[in-house]
């Protein structure tokens, strides 16, 4: 049985005759946002690991995890500085803090790279996005606006759009019991 995937699309399904994007524009548009997904779940994954064994590139061996090094100790006491400083300070280096980042890091990760729980995933990593924006204030580059902000609006537009339903377990997740009891967890 032929789906739709299976065959080139007409001409006259490549354009919505009232203007809008035919059918190519939203595949690709579909694949696109599904990329951009396993990128972005891929620098959190990523950033968890490489903080768990110290690889070497922003974490080095001996300050690892896993050789009683603190994920949140150096950034959040070197870096911090504006109005938030005396928090972050305060919390850098503490046993809570680097367990919930590490956690928050793995699971935001997880959930983007499967594409399950994108609304939680994008709720989480849009909160783990400002709160790193609002360590240095103001960013250095530009009095408001960084590449923190940018990451926190694209998993925000990644669970808005539903891009876990391409490459990824979404449409699959979205048939579990619990989850469609529960569509927060879509």
């Amino acid at each position: 049985m032929a789906t739709g995937y299976d065959r080139t699309p007409s001409v006259s399904e490549l354009v919505d005759p009232a203007g809008g994007p035919g059918i190519a524009e939203r595949r690709a548009t579909a694949y696109v946002l599904a990329t951009l997904r396993l990128v972005v779940g891929f620098t959190f994954l990523w950033a968890f690991l490489d903080k768990l064994f110290g690889w070497g590139f922003a974490t080095p061996s001996e300050r690892s995890w896993l050789n009683g090094g603190s994920p949140t100790r150096g950034f959040l006491s070197n870096s911090a500085s504006g109005p938030f400083e005396g928090f972050y300070k305060d919390i850098a280096g503490a046993a809570w803090a680097d367990w919930l980042f590490m956690l928050g890091l793995a699971a935001i990760g997880v959930a983007l790279l499967l594409g399950v729980g994108m609304r939680v995933a994008a709720v989480a990593g849009a909160l783990m996005y400002v709160m790193m924006w609002a360590v240095v204030l103001p960013p250095p580059n530009n009095p408001i606006v960084d590449d923190h902000i940018l990451g926190a609006l694209v998993v925000v537009l990644l669970a808005v759009t539903h891009a876990a339903d391409t490459l990824g377990l979404g449409r699959a997740w979205k048939r579990q019991p619990l989850v469609r009891r529960n569509p927060w967890l879509i």
